[in-house]
């Protein structure tokens, strides 16, 4: 209970997170997983193989039949995320710290495992003023803005479907997460004129909250085979399935008067007299799949492919106001695929020089068709490519590891704004021994 009290109360924290993000005025938000994790960005973004005793990993739920028959994992991570803007000749910096995820692990039985925990879906905090002249003699000074977020938090459930914890022989592990996804967005647009005659021409604003509470779920599985007496060869697969939701939204839409002290509604443009304010919108998520492979060389390296297909990146979000908002969205939805290599020289855990015991990490990621837009002066499709590196630090002499890392992201194109993100992260991975019965003589 104390742990579903702290989730909620983090999750809060993460979903707010400060930075302006342009690109995340649009859909339900900007969603930057499985980044926001250390122990995944560090190592480009492979997930799909990924299992340990001591870390708990929700992109496939498979991987938590990893956990100890006796062991309590708890998985929190931090980053500092900063960023600069480029586009129309000029740049704008920007930095955030924030709480990335919170996951506890434990057995249930010796052959079934679960998980829970929480961590940031996507965000939504942008604020920008375009200023425009018009007839006759003046101006219009148009302000975007934008706050909130949707938070993910998941029950797992894993199970050793072959050999359990027995590494000399074929592993088979088998996984499902319910997630419920809760948060709210509040996006606004105010057209403030400035003229010799503002007759026809009223100050006036387009406001809009969009509040989500909606279940998913995703399965997973992840086999292991040894490969002579050094070798193991890893396979994974997750999947997603199509689902589509509904979210509500309360819109509002009005001109208004304003003094030196304060502002007064004139007229109010949506709803009409006596209509609803709520409706009900479309949130669509697509069938997505993630395969990954793995080789491994005892306690020397590893070398690690994911590949991730989706009809399109993230979740649809429709609209379904008979007024609309904020006018057409500029999104169009298409195939999208992400590619993640990673590398991991392995620590020897029995080693006696601590420097031994660490491990070094390394990756890279592609993404093809994040977002899609089609405007006015073309089609865009914006693509981006990342790399990251980071180390595993044993703490003491137990199980449990220090994860730190870093990464460098590039998304979208100058030509119409481009996102350079460069992220420090550290997470704890503990693994405690728990639900050992003690015997005294």
């Amino acid at each position: 209970m104390l742990f579903v009290v702290a989730a909620l109360a983090l999750s809060q924290a993460v979903a707010q997170n400060g930075l302006n993000s342009p690109y995340s005025q649009y859909g339900i938000g900007y969603n930057n997983m499985p980044y926001n994790m250390p122990s995944a960005s560090m190592i480009g973004g492979v997930t799909t193989t990924r299992s340990a005793l001591n870390m708990v990993n929700p992109f496939n739920p498979a991987s938590y039949a990893a956990i100890g028959k006796e062991t309590l994992v708890f998985d929190m991570g931090l980053s500092i995320d900063m960023t600069t803007l480029r586009g129309n000749g000029g740049s704008q910096f920007d930095a955030d710290g924030n709480v990335g995820y919170l996951a506890i692990g434990f057995p249930l039985t010796k052959w079934w495992k679960t998980a829970i925990g929480v961590m940031p879906l996507t965000d939504v905090n942008y604020q920008s003023v375009v200023t425009s002249a018009i007839n006759p003699g003046g101006e219009v000074k148009t302000k975007y803005e934008g706050t909130g977020g949707v938070s993910q938090f998941f029950w797992g459930h894993a199970f050793n479907v072959l050999n359990g914890s027995d590494d000399k022989k074929p592993q088979l592990r088998a996984g499902f997460n319910v997630d419920y996804l809760y948060g709210s967005l509040t996006r606004a647009v105010t057209y403030d004129f400035t003229a010799n005659d503002t007759t026809y021409m009223m100050d006036s604003r387009r406001q809009k909250d969009t509040y989500v509470s909606n279940v998913l779920f995703d399965l997973g599985l992840q086999y292991e085979q040894p490969v002579g007496e050094k070798y193991r060869l890893g396979a994974g697969i997750t999947v997603k399935p199509h689902r589509n939701m509904r979210v509500k939204d309360n819109a509002l839409v009005y001109t208004f008067v304003t003094n030196v002290a304060s502002e007064y509604m004139r007229d109010t443009i949506f709803p009409l007299d006596g209509g609803d304010s709520e409706f009900e919108s479309d949130l669509e998520q697509p069938f997505t799949t993630s395969v990954g492979l793995s080789f491994q060389r005892n306690d020397k390296w590893l070398v690690a492919l994911d590949a991730t297909f989706a009809p399109w990146s993230g979740l649809k979000y429709t609209e379904n106001s008979t007024f609309s908002i904020f006018g057409q969205s500029p999104i169009r939805y298409s195939t999208n695929q992400r590619w993640t290599l990673g590398v991991q020289l392995l620590g020897d855990k029995n080693a006696a020089s601590y420097l031994r015991r660490i491990t070094f990490s390394m990756g890279a990621h592609y993404e093809l068709g994040r977002l899609q837009m089609e405007l006015p002066d073309g089609q865009y499709q914006l693509n981006e490519w990342g790399i990251g590196a980071g180390v595993t630090l044993p703490m003491r002499k137990g199980r449990s590891v220090i994860n730190i890392s870093a990464a460098y992201s590039s998304f979208g194109t100058e030509t119409l704004l481009r996102r350079d993100a460069f992220t420090i992260g550290i997470s704890v991975g503990s693994c405690e021994s728990w639900f050992v019965k003690r015997k005294f003589n």
